[in-house]
């Protein structure tokens, strides 16, 4: 009785890249996340209303300084 052993051939995959696509991936979506706690969720909140900050001035403002000699 004769055995018969198969190998596989051996894999020709050359993408030695050892994760790059991994970090790059990581490291764009940091920055977009950044970009939207910085840019979008202010502009969101905006939007939600809350008509800002209101100043109240008074009518007349007395501008005349008298100076002393």
């Amino acid at each position: 009785m004769a055995t018969t052993i198969i190998n596989p051939a051996p894999s020709n995959n050359s993408s030695n890249n050892n994760g790059m696509g991994f970090l790059i991936g990581a490291i764009v979506l940091i920055v977009f996340a950044v970009l939207f706690f910085v840019y979008a969720l202010p502009y969101i909140r905006g939007l939600s209303g809350s008509g800002g900050i209101q100043v109240n001035v008074p009518k007349s403002i007395n501008v005349n300084v008298q100076q002393t000699k």
